[in-house]
C-alpha cells in the first residue's frame, strides 16, 4: 500500500513540476517586468496634463505640490524620463503601479512631461 501512496505522490510532484515549467515566466519576461522599456513617443503636453489631472492629483495635489504623495513640481531635477516611466509603471512604496490603468505610451508621455519639471 505504501508503494501506491509513494508512487501517487511522486506522480503528483512530477505533474506539478511540469505545470510550473510551462507557467512560470522566463528570464526575459522577469527582466522586462523589473526594468520596463519606455516606448518612444512625442511629448503631447495637453494629453499628459489631462492624464495627470485624471490619475495623479488625488495623491500629488492639483498643482503637483504634494499631499499623500510627494511633490512632483521639480520631479525632473530628481529623475529622468526613463526613471519616472519605471516608477509609474511598477509603482514604488505607497504609490501603486499604473501598468494596468494606463497604456505604456500614456505613461511615457507623462514621464516625459514630468522630466521637464525642474
Amino acid at each position: 500500500m505504501q508503494k501506491w501512496i509513494m508512487g501517487g505522490l511522486f506522480f503528483a510532484a512530477c505533474a506539478f513540476a511540469v505545470v510550473l515549467l510551462f507557467t512560470l515566466p522566463g528570464k526575459a519576461e522577469v527582466a522586462e517586468e523589473n526594468n520596463p522599456t519606455m516606448p518612444q513617443v512625442t511629448l503631447d503636453t495637453a494629453s499628459a496634463e489631462a492624464i495627470v489631472q485624471a490619475s495623479c492629483i488625488t495623491c500629488h495635489g492639483d498643482q503637483l505640490q504634494g499631499g499623500l504623495g510627494p511633490s512632483l513640481q521639480q520631479e525632473g531635477a530628481q529623475h529622468n524620463a526613463e526613471e519616472i516611466y519605471t516608477i509609474v509603471t511598477k509603482g514604488r512604496g505607497q504609490m501603486p503601479s499604473f501598468k494596468d490603468k494606463l497604456a505604456p505610451e500614456e505613461i511615457a508621455n507623462v514621464a516625459m512631461w514630468l522630466a521637464e519639471k525642474k
